[in-house]
């Protein structure tokens, strides 16, 4: 028996799609959870459009999220010979024929087709005419010769049995006039040659999986298993493209979605194991089966992933959480400089309060990473001769202290609650503008305690502007 070997197959024409990431995860863990291989193939025989800049994108977008490809990447390019090869095994042994109709026949039969609004089929004119009769100034284009009678019955492991009509398959193109080959007949042959089991993909590849069957049938190769996946949308339930916002692991990275979260949002995205909506890695790949995964297209919901990040935020571990975080901000905002890691790192467990991202925890800890406060114009309204006593009689008392606590604290804001005649924020308001240049923020004692009594006595004694 083969051993389960599964791919991800994209063209490097542009970033790699939110879609095409759940696609690859799913014959990732389908591979694992059998004890099997996940290949990588780059299908960039589109020499026009494909660029190294998104073969890069797209490794380095699988790695971010965990999902590992065995041995080398499969290049397509480099194997177009052995496509060329079969087509014209095809071609001797009758499951092919040359074409020779030009380019304005084909228009002109596609015209029709759309005047009747029906679907342009072509209508295999040079199926059974010789070559004696074929022109000398058209270089022929070579069809497929597809089942025209019966029917073909696809075996899904998602959809079920789909049985379709074999006259409504056209006898598609393997290879172009300038002797490139087409998809269909490259995917084939690729799948054949790395002796993929299973073919796992969207299901707008359906209609190409039963002109692939054609072709191992043709060539008496063994059929790998097929499933298509029911495809993304948007919340708003149409069919999501790379032009939608949020459609790339970019997207999200930048943000500061962590890729453990995206992962498990996806992997949950269309597919379900019993009640459990939290996956560790392990669990995802030892739970994952065709089961689980819907019929039904699956809507993309930016506040579910916010959820989730929320969730791994709250319960990853601190450490891991604080090199993230250290990575993210590298990447995307500021480098934490070294003398404000360690303050960082101990002022975790309130600056992920409430944080849905790790932008957001890093706009919690600005007031810790930059040297300078930036006030907030309008909070700095609020620090009128009152709010100034307050912050003047709370340093005066803070300079005695010489290790603060949380409790000598509130013993000094409680006093000066009595001595101002105001309340809580009456205290706290004044002191965390003072602080950190907004009446919005974490704890008035965890910033006190998160800053050190060097820094607050520095702060409160500058010039409020």
């Amino acid at each position: 028996m083969l051993k389960v070997a599964t791919r991800f197959a994209p063209s490097p024409t542009g970033p790699l799609h939110i879609g095409g990431v759940r696609t690859a995860l799913f014959n990732w863990l389908y591979s694992k959870n059998q004890k099997g291989n996940f290949y990588l193939r780059i299908e960039d025989t589109d020499k026009e459009r494909s660029k190294d800049e998104y073969k890069n994108q797209i490794i380095k977008s699988l790695k971010w999220i965990g999902i590992n490809y065995d041995g080398e990447e499969y290049i397509q390019s480099t194997k177009i010979e052995d496509h060329i090869k079969v087509a014209n095994q095809l071609l001797k042994n009758g499951y092919a024929y040359k074409c020779y109709c030009s380019n304005e026949e084909i228009e002109e039969q596609k015209k029709r087709a759309r005047q009747k609004k029906i679907p342009y089929i072509y209508d295999r004119k040079w199926r059974d005419k010789k070559e004696a009769d074929a022109p000398k100034d058209i270089r022929p284009v070579i069809r497929f010769k597809s089942k025209i009678d019966g029917t073909t019955i696809l075996k899904d492991m998602v959809q079920g049995n789909v049985e379709i009509d074999n006259n409504t398959i056209e006898d598609f193109i393997i290879l172009r006039n300038d002797g490139t080959p087409t998809y269909n007949l490259s995917a084939s042959v690729d799948d054949h040659q790395m002796n993929m089991t299973h073919v796992i993909r969207g299901d707008d590849h359906k209609i190409n999986t039963f002109k692939q069957i054609q072709i191992y049938e043709a060539m008496k190769w063994k059929l790998p298993a097929f499933a298509h996946i029911p495809l993304i949308h948007t919340i708003e339930g149409k069919k999501l493209s790379k032009r939608d916002k949020a459609s790339t692991l970019d997207d999200y990275s930048k943000i500061g979605i962590m890729p453990d979260a995206l992962r498990n949002y996806l992997l949950r995205l269309g597919w379900s194991y019993k009640d459990k909506e939290i996956f560790t890695l392990d669990e995802s790949i030892n739970f994952f089966n065709m089961e689980g995964i819907g019929k039904s297209p699956s809507k993309l919901d930016m506040s579910r992933i916010l959820s989730m990040n929320e969730h791994y935020i709250k319960n990853i571990d601190e450490n891991d959480l604080f090199i993230q975080l250290t990575e993210y901000c590298k990447l995307y905002k500021s480098e934490i400089k070294s003398d404000k890691k360690e303050k960082i790192k101990k002022s975790l467990t309130f600056l992920k309060n409430k944080a849905k991202t790790l932008e957001d925890i890093f706009n919690n800890g600005l007031y810790i990473i930059r040297d300078e406060v930036n006030f907030n114009k309008d909070d700095v309204k609020l620090i009128d001769e009152k709010a100034r006593n307050v912050i003047s009689d709370f340093n005066s008392q803070f300079e005695k202290i010489d290790i603060p606590s949380r409790e000598i604290l509130e013993s000094i804001v409680n006093g000066l609650i009595k001595s101002h005649s105001t309340n809580f924020k009456g205290i706290g308001q004044p002191l965390r503008i003072a602080l950190t240049g907004s009446k919005f923020g974490p704890g008035i004692y965890d910033i006190i305690l998160s800053l050190g009594k060097e820094e607050v006595q520095k702060r409160l004694s500058a010039k409020i502007t």
